[in-house]
């Protein structure tokens, strides 16, 4: 069984992207700016941040922290936005998610300058990645495929299912394998007999968001299985598949963690490192 060791990829992305960063600085006598705005105090998050900020000094971006109070509101939260796609020194813009209930991601969304969203999240993005014109692709996804090159895993014919259909996931991991030309079939809570789906498919990434929902029986030996998840249950962390049932029963397999949580945070830093060229090449800020 192939491992996919997400780190080992992420380690070769930063690389790249610490070495763009560095020509950016050189042309703009400036370092690309990454701005993360967070709102309330969820201890995942915190966690989250820290790692972003941390690989954001490896690469040389300068991250800006933006922490709102729970107890502020939708308005404060869009003049921030407002003010951050006027600063012509940030190049990208990230709010982490989730949020207190009584803010709207959607709002956030609409609010942000397409061309700073380092998440890939807005719906201009989106619907230029799915015309097939990507500015800016979402970072999950778009360490999947990465992984997927690296490891030399032919997508190009093959039959590919996507369990879930977020727009952070499922809907863009999709079409990204539907561009590399795989044949692609989605998957969700409401699908009936989602194995008889799985078990011939050559490769399936699994974005459920159930902790270990899914064991050897669901594939084939000749699978390649990509774990989206991300669970922290009684201090383990997990994802959606069971890693020991499908351990040497697939054909490649990706860990929670070390897998795609890696990659989505070194895909964040290359989309920011894009965007700031892009921004300065075309002078629309």
């Amino acid at each position: 069984m192939l491992l996919l060791d997400g780190r080992a990829v992420a380690k070769q992305v930063k690389e790249e992207v610490a070495k763009d960063s560095a020509r950016f600085k050189q042309k703009y006598k400036r370092s690309p700016q990454l701005a993360v705005v967070s709102v309330g105090d969820d201890p995942a998050s915190k966690i989250y941040l820290r790692n972003k900020e941390k690989a954001c000094a490896e690469v040389g971006i300068q991250s800006l922290r933006f922490a709102l109070d729970k107890e502020e509101n939708q308005e404060e939260l869009d003049s921030l936005i407002t003010r951050l796609n006027t600063d012509t020194e940030v190049n990208g813009i990230l709010v982490q998610l989730p949020m207190p209930k009584h803010f709207s991601v959607e709002a956030v969304l609409n609010a942000m300058n397409p061309l700073k969203d380092s998440d890939g999240f807005h719906p201009e993005n989106l619907g230029l990645l799915l015309s097939g014109r990507p500015r800016v692709k979402p970072c999950t996804p778009f360490g999947v495929m990465r992984i997927l090159e690296h490891y030399k895993i032919q997508v190009s014919g093959k039959n590919a299912v996507v369990i879930g259909r977020s727009n952070i996931v499922g809907k863009p991991m999709a079409q990204l394998l539907l561009a590399a030309d795989a044949s692609v079939t989605m998957c969700h809570s409401k699908t009936k007999d989602i194995k008889r789906f799985t078990k011939d498919a050559d490769i399936v990434v699994v974005a459920a968001g159930q902790p270990e929902m899914f064991d050897a029986s669901y594939f084939g030996s000749h699978t390649c299985v990509i774990d989206v998840g991300m669970h922290h249950i009684d201090g383990k962390m997990m994802g959606d598949v069971d890693f020991k049932s499908c351990e040497g029963k697939v054909a490649a397999l990706s860990p929670v963690p070390g897998g795609v949580g890696q990659m989505t945070v070194a895909m964040l830093l290359k989309n920011t490192v894009d965007l700031a060229f892009h921004q300065e090449a075309h002078r629309l800020l």
